[in-house]
């Protein structure tokens, strides 16, 4: 049988992911560059290992299943963060920002989505706690956002919504025109601005409060242990800042990536309606009772739709995108 995982576990690892995010980031201050390609790739995988040890951790501490759904919940917040990174080009792109300050913008980014994510986090535990039907409003919401992230039209949404936010602002706040390095305040001739660096962190703050609200449904429909969902959390944040410049380029190159990422929300979704039918009794469905006939989708197979859908959408995007290169090599 498995165990709950011990206080001294949770309160350790809380205390040393704090540790590793405030040391990305004071290096981040104290050495503000553009990172190569090896470096990048170094981070990601230094991430990604730990994650893994993480989880072995937690396989010995507190068994199986704990250790499964941090997988699970890991690599599908994993997915949506990689999925998050193509608006960030969006934003880096319509705010000219320096190559150079990227960096910090991403960090102060995944910082804000720490903190948003936390507060959901609260949220999502005490609806589950207190209000046990928020499986199937948690469930049909993820199916009519796997509906709403499968439209080509989605990215653009969202790049007009944040649009909408920055002229708002500036039309009661004076914002510059130019970057003065990493400063929000600047003075020009004689008059303080706000750097447009203001207008870029409140972009990335709309846009990580919508996946927020997008990616703590679906987490929690692979487990409700508030711990678990935010160390899956802290764990897919952790080297999103490196895995952007990584991808660089790439990024443009995975158009599909978004269409596995609504059929991994679509399949959560439907396994919550299924997991609510167990658990929830509910007057007007079936008398009260559970419903028997609905079936249980473990976490192995949760985890291979993960998967599958991930790789299917890459090499599909890769495919198309290397006969589109050599379409036009032929024509030109």
């Amino acid at each position: 049988m498995d165990l709950a995982l011990p206080i001294w576990f949770e309160v350790g690892s809380l205390v040393v992911l704090t540790a590793i995010l405030l040391a990305d980031l004071l290096l981040i201050l104290k050495r503000p560059h553009i990172p190569s390609t090896r470096e990048s790739t170094l981070w990601v995988v230094f991430y990604v290992v730990l994650a893994l040890i993480f989880a072995v951790l937690m396989w010995i501490f507190a068994g199986a299943t704990p250790a499964q759904e941090f997988l699970l919940g890991w690599m599908t917040e994993y997915s949506l963060s990689i999925d998050n990174l193509f608006v960030f080009v969006l934003i880096m792109a319509q705010f000219s920002v320096p190559r150079k300050l990227q960096q910090e913008v991403l960090m102060v980014g995944i910082i804000i989505a720490l903190v948003l994510r936390g507060a959901f986090i609260l949220l999502g535990a005490t609806l589950i706690e207190n209000f046990s039907a928020i499986f199937y409003l948690f469930g049909a919401f993820l199916i009519y956002t796997a509906i709403r992230q499968a439209m080509p039209e989605k990215h653009e949404e969202d790049e007009k919504e944040e649009t909408a936010i920055v002229r708002f602002l500036r039309r009661f706040i004076d914002i510059s025109d130019e970057y003065d390095g990493n400063k929000i305040r600047t003075v020009v001739n004689g008059k303080r601005f706000f750097t447009p660096l203001l207008l870029v962190f409140v972009a990335i703050g709309v846009t990580d409060l919508m996946f927020a609200i997008d990616s703590i449904p679906a987490i929690y429909g692979l487990t409700q242990s508030p711990f678990i969902v935010f160390t899956a959390n802290i764990f897919a944040l952790m080297g999103l800042r490196q895995l952007y410049f990584l991808l660089g380029d790439l990024l443009e190159r995975l158009k599909y990536l978004h269409y596995g990422v609504a059929f991994i929300l679509f399949f959560i979704g439907v396994k919550l309606f299924f997991h609510a039918m167990h658990e929830n009794e509910l007057p007007f469905i079936n008398g009260g009772q559970h419903i028997e006939w609905a079936p249980e989708i473990n976490n192995w197979v949760s985890l291979g739709v993960i998967v599958v859908s991930m790789t299917v959408a890459t090499i599909a995007s890769l495919i198309s995108s290397s006969r589109e290169k050599k379409r036009e090599t032929i024509e030109s």
